[in-house]
C-alpha cells in the first residue's frame, strides 16, 4: 500500500462536490468513489457550504471585517518603545547593571 501525497483541491471542485452531496441523487459513498476523496472530506464540504449560503445573498459574513490600522499610531508607539529601551539601556549601565553591551 503506498502512501498518497497530501491533495490541495481547487475551491471550484470542492463546491462541484458539496454540491453534488445536497443535490443527493448519489450517496456519499458514492460520490466518494467518483470523485476520489474521502466520504468525511465531502460531508465536511457540504456542511461549510450550507453554513455560507446565507452570506452569497448579502448576509453578513462569519467573519467580522477588521478596522483599518492607522500606520502613524503604530509608528509613534513603535518610536516611544524604542526611545525608552534606550533610556533604560543607558540607565541600567551607568548604574553598572547592565553587563551585555549591544
Amino acid at each position: 500500500m503506498t502512501k498518497r501525497t497530501r491533495r490541495n483541491h481547487a475551491p471550484g471542485f470542492k463546491a462541484k462536490v458539496a454540491l453534488a452531496a445536497i443535490k443527493g441523487d448519489k450517496t456519499v459513498a458514492e460520490l466518494a468513489q467518483q470523485f476520489d476523496v474521502h466520504a468525511n472530506q465531502i460531508t465536511t464540504w457540504r456542511s461549510q457550504l450550507l453554513e455560507g449560503a446565507a452570506g452569497v445573498f448579502g448576509g453578513t459574513s462569519a467573519g467580522t471585517p477588521e478596522a483599518p490600522v492607522d500606520l502613524k499610531v503604530l509608528h509613534a508607539k513603535i518610536g516611544q518603545l524604542a526611545l525608552e529601551n534606550d533610556f533604560l539601556a543607558g540607565a541600567l549601565s551607568k548604574a553598572g547593571l547592565l553587563s551585555v553591551k549591544k
